[in-house]
């Protein structure tokens, strides 16, 4: 599983792992060999001290020669009896730590008696305990230390890389003209992902500039023979005309006229960063001009259709991307919308578009604004590419659209002006 921890920390937090290691393994050496040591150097020291006294002084007949720490006991001796509690020791060396005790057993078995020698180690146990203590106190120094230097260490190995992400993350970095990112850094792994990221953003500027260019293009080039039709259509409605002809041009008319605003939107979304309109229409006034053209297909459908105004705000706003925007909206609610009402309701910070359809699946409700996707309930040959250009230009704009469950039946896409608005006073502030 892959873990969510900052790069850096994971860093620190090796360096710790790693001294824990370290320095715990040296830690529990140095105590081992501190017992180890006391064991061998104390059991020959209290051997000796044994020896001396059964073949020295004993001999002699004289009281063995010790210190206030050390006492001798035999079996064999009147004088020095074994403590009973001593009794059972085995042979050899033997450490006694208890409660307020700490003592030294040294048991030699000779010529069929049991010899004792029993050394006081209280002042030894003291120095022992400080000693551990300082390697403690040094392990947990250890640690702190490392966390310290773990740290640090990790930022000078983020800081490049956090560089590059921030390099990166540019939004100039799409621009042709942004120099390459690799040249600023050694020849080393960072580098190397640098040289790999100018590679990626390369071709991806390639081909942002081909759909740049050739959106701009289609847009350029479909403009005369839009204009063409626009102008013949024109002319020919001031000629005398039967009520079907008439009709069926005015329908041409209205199809150019909305290709042309396609067009304008296609060629404004290719270029990079919101357009800056050169003209601005307020709500209200898109709103009452798409009603007079909607209104009239959808009572044709057998559909009732509402116009309302809760309070449009007077802003204005490009008036293409709203057009559009606003148009497919209603269109696919007189697709989709068999028998009821088609509502076009201004709010304060955008409108919203119901109906009384078929309505989205729940489960469809996150996919409907991708590219060629289409609902279960899907009519006609369309590609699904209308509420993508919608997205497409509330994106591009700043604006927020959602299709919320606004009513038990149908559908219903509302578009919020708010985030804009938002950015737009804070640059004017």
């Amino acid at each position: 599983m892959t873990s969510r921890l900052p790069f850096s920390r994971r860093i620190a937090i090796a360096f710790v792992l790693m001294t824990v290691v370290v320095s715990g393994s040296f830690s529990l050496g140095i105590v081992a060999v501190v017992h180890f040591v006391e064991d061998q150097l104390i059991s020959k020291e209290l051997r000796g001290k044994l020896n001396m006294v059964l073949h020295e002084d004993i001999k002699a007949g004289r009281e063995p020669r010790l210190d206030a720490r050390t006492r001798f006991f035999a079996s064999n001796s009147a004088d020095h009896p074994i403590p009973e509690r001593f009794a059972d020791y085995p042979e050899g060396f033997t450490e006694i730590e208890e409660e307020n005790e700490a003592t030294y057993v040294y048991v030699l078995e000779a010529n069929g008696a049991r010899y004792m020698l029993l050394q006081d180690q209280r002042d030894f146990e003291e120095r022992e305990k400080i000693l551990f203590s300082v390697v403690l106190a040094g392990f947990l120094l250890c640690i702190v230390l490392s966390w310290g230097l773990g740290v640090v260490m990790a930022r000078q190995v983020m800081a490049p890389v956090a560089r590059l992400a921030g390099q990166v993350r540019h939004p100039d970095q799409l621009d042709t003209s942004t120099a390459p990112l690799a040249p600023d850094y050694a020849d080393d792994e960072i580098g190397h992902l640098a040289a790999a990221f100018d590679t990626t953003l390369g071709r991806l500027r390639r081909s942002i500039e081909r759909e740049r260019l050739f959106t701009s293009d289609v847009s350029h080039e479909l403009r005369t023979p839009l204009m063409v039709i626009s102008t013949s259509c024109e002319l020919l409605l001031e000629q005398p005309l039967q009520d079907g002809q008439r009709a069926q041009l005015e329908r041409m008319a209205r199809s150019a006229r909305d290709m042309n605003d396609l067009v304008r939107t296609f060629l404004l979304l290719a270029r990079s960063g919101p357009a800056e309109a050169a003209e601005a229409a307020t709500l209200a006034d898109v709103a009452r001009e798409q009603a007079e053209l909607w209104e009239p297909a959808i009572r044709a459908k057998g559909l009732a259709f509402e116009l309302i105004d809760e309070g449009a705000d007077t802003a204005g706003h490009n008036p293409t991307f709203l057009r559009t925007v606003m148009a497919n909206l209603l269109r696919n609610a007189l697709h989709y919308t068999a028998g009821g009402t088609v509502r076009l309701v201004l709010e304060r910070n955008g409108f919203r578009v119901e109906d009384t359809g078929m309505g989205i699946l729940e489960h469809e409700r996150d996919r409907i604004f991708e590219p060629f996707v289409r609902g279960a309930a899907a009519r006609g040959e369309g590609l699904g590419l209308g509420l993508s250009l919608v997205k497409r230009i509330c994106e591009h704009n700043g604006w927020e659209i959602a299709a919320p469950s606004c009513q038990e039946t149908g559908a219903c896409f509302r578009i919020s002006f708010g985030a804009c608005r938002a950015m737009d006073e804070a640059r004017n502030g």
